[in-house]
């Protein structure tokens, strides 16, 4: 076949081949058109009766080759002088396909505009052998199509950032979708035996359903939704106020159109199901945006789904709200103020660390001085500040990123997590040069901080030239104010109309606090404890000690633990002797 060919009508001449072939039955003409596919003509004789063959002609081909997809597309590029893009990225001057094109249309041709010079436009296609589909693109855009070959994986994301601007992927969560069984009978009565996963994500009952679960999620003020499939149901989990609650189990047969969907709009390939992917996307809520982001692994029963929700519009945070009190916010105001060193804040994942430290940066004049922050992953945005996101994939690192940083002539460097030894001398380095350095680590308690920076490497003169202190934090829910930590708003007298009922006497009845759910609890707050440097602490740290000489040092200097400040909290109303016994004893 002639490569000088107008690359359009060498696709459209492929599958013209084809239909020709299924009315004159020469096969060997076929078998030559295809050249390096090498499919002989006897095996092509059986393609009319291949599922597909009409309607998804490539498909049915590929199903008969003994190729992977970017083996077999590479090959036909070689055969008919079709690029083939294996990566292809979506330009600015595509837009133009998004505002004319149905994403319908796109999503179920597997075609994306990828790039226009105004007189043309790019098309990147998992399906070649459709040319009435590119007949139809050429007259909505009225412009002649330049075809490209690309994996449908690929395609599939272009086609969902490319009409993400048109709120066909950033869903518009409404709150008349009230989630029940009716809704989640629908959802898998519309699955049936479908096997095509992105058919599966593009069905409107499965997005309403997961539209449905993530509004219920945000509606509960859940941190975190689980996707568990077991061997015998699927159970959707919400972690609200940090306890982990079952609530609902749809059928186990909805896990793969769940998946998918959420794939589909966290930018996934939902043809990877054996390994882990990360993820994610943003959904409105009113005037609340929320971040999410999805983590994915391959289990025994099907995969296994995490989403972390972050309210964007909660940027507003204060060491109030937060939960700190007052001499310990005067503290910490103390040390922030200074113009070096460096200030950590530990306690296990999930802690509110990173808030803390949010709250913190509210406190620093962003004015007069320069606020960087490297973190993994941005889970606030505060205006003032210069925000820089982890991407190990393109060498961006913790390490790396911090190095960029201290180019940038910073005066406030927050450092979202210490994990190894060159971030931690770096870090050091950083505020022993005129830096103020804040940064977060995983330790149990303040005193052990020390000992945990010296185990990863970092030589101890090195930390008592340059910590100023350490503070340790942990989260404890919140006692309702609307019920006062009862889960119910009392209990009213209704008149029994049964004579069983009249015999006992009026029955009551309690109405369950929708405030909390009928918990007790709404929200967290945080419990502190702040270990400022001395000169004691300084010596047993060059004398490497553990972490309880370090403790026994502070202590004498008036160092108050965790415990002591959920305990006063615990009295002033705010918490529960139960939470602390649950998370600090």
């Amino acid at each position: 076949m002639p490569k000088d060919r107008s690359l359009a009508r060498v696709t459209t001449t492929n599958g013209d081949a084809l239909r020709a072939a299924l009315v004159t039955d020469d096969w060997s003409r076929v078998a030559d058109l295809l050249g390096p596919l090498r499919l002989p003509p006897d095996q092509l004789r059986r393609f009319p009766t291949e599922p597909g063959s009409d309607t998804e002609p490539w498909d049915a081909l590929l199903s008969m080759l003994a190729l992977d997809e970017h083996t077999a597309l590479a090959k036909l590029a070689e055969r008919t002088g079709l690029a083939f893009i294996p990566e292809p990225k979506r330009q600015e001057s595509a837009g133009r396909f998004y505002e004319v094109v149905p994403a319908d249309l796109a999503r179920a041709h597997h075609a994306t505009g990828i790039e226009s010079d105004g007189r043309t436009m790019t098309v990147a296609t998992a399906q070649p052998m459709q040319p009435a589909v590119f007949s139809m693109i050429e007259d909505l855009l009225a412009m002649p199509v330049r075809i490209v070959l690309s994996p449908r994986g690929q395609v599939a994301n272009l086609i969902n950032r490319g009409y993400e601007q048109r709120q066909d992927l950033v869903t518009e969560i409404i709150e008349e979708m009230p989630l029940d069984e009716s809704a989640i009978a629908i959802a898998a009565g519309a699955i049936g035996q479908s096997t095509d996963l992105l058919q599966l994500a593009r069905q409107t009952p499965v997005i309403r359903l997961v539209n449905m679960i993530l509004f219920e999620a945000l509606r509960r003020r859940a941190s975190d939704i689980h996707v568990h499939p077991q061997e015998t149901r699927l159970i959707i989990r919400f972690r609200i106020d940090g306890m982990l609650i079952d609530s609902f189990t749809p059928p186990l047969a909805l896990a793969p159109a769940i998946s998918s969907r959420l794939k589909v709009m966290t930018e996934l390939d939902i043809a990877n199901r054996h390994s882990p992917q990360d993820g994610h996307t943003t959904v409105r809520i009113g005037s609340h945006k929320i971040d999410i982001r999805m983590s994915v692994i391959p289990t025994i029963y099907g995969e296994r789904i995490v989403l972390r929700l972050l309210d964007q519009s909660q940027t507003q945070l204060s060491l109030d709200q937060v939960g700190m009190s007052t001499p310990m916010q005067d503290q910490l105001v103390g040390l922030i103020s200074k113009s070096s060193g460096i200030i950590l804040v530990t306690g296990p994942t999930g802690s509110g660390k990173t808030t803390t430290l949010y709250a913190a940066l509210g406190k620093i004049d962003r004015d007069s001085r320069n606020v960087m922050t490297i973190e993994d992953p941005v889970e606030y945005h505060l205006e003032g500040i210069s925000q820089m996101q982890v991407n190990a994939k393109r060498g961006v690192t913790f390490a790396t990123g911090l190095r960029s940083l201290l180019r940038q002539d910073p005066d406030v460097i927050l450092v979202g997590e210490v994990r190894d030894s060159e971030t931690a001398d770096l870090a050091i380095q950083a505020s022993l040069t005129g830096h103020l350095v804040l940064a977060t680590l995983h330790t149990n308690d303040a005193p052990s901080a020390i000992p945990r920076l010296v185990d990863i490497g970092v030589e101890p003169y090195l930390v008592t030239s340059s910590l100023l202190a350490v503070a340790a934090q942990r989260l404890l829910r919140r006692v309702c104010t609307v019920c006062g930590g009862t889960g119910d708003l009392g209990r009213s007298a209704l008149r029994a109309d049964s004579k069983a009922q009249s015999r006992l006497g009026e029955p009551t009845y309690t109405q369950r606090c929708e405030a909390c759910f009928g918990t007790g609890y709404k929200g967290r707050l945080a419990v502190y404890e702040i270990m400022p440097m001395n000169d004691e602490l300084r010596t047993l740290t060059g004398q490497r000690a553990d972490a309880v000489a370090l403790a026994k040092a502070a202590h004498k200097a008036g160092f108050k633990t965790m415990v002591d400040d959920a305990r006063d909290k615990a009295a002033r109303g705010l918490t529960t002797e139960e939470e602390i016994r649950r998370v600090l004893l």
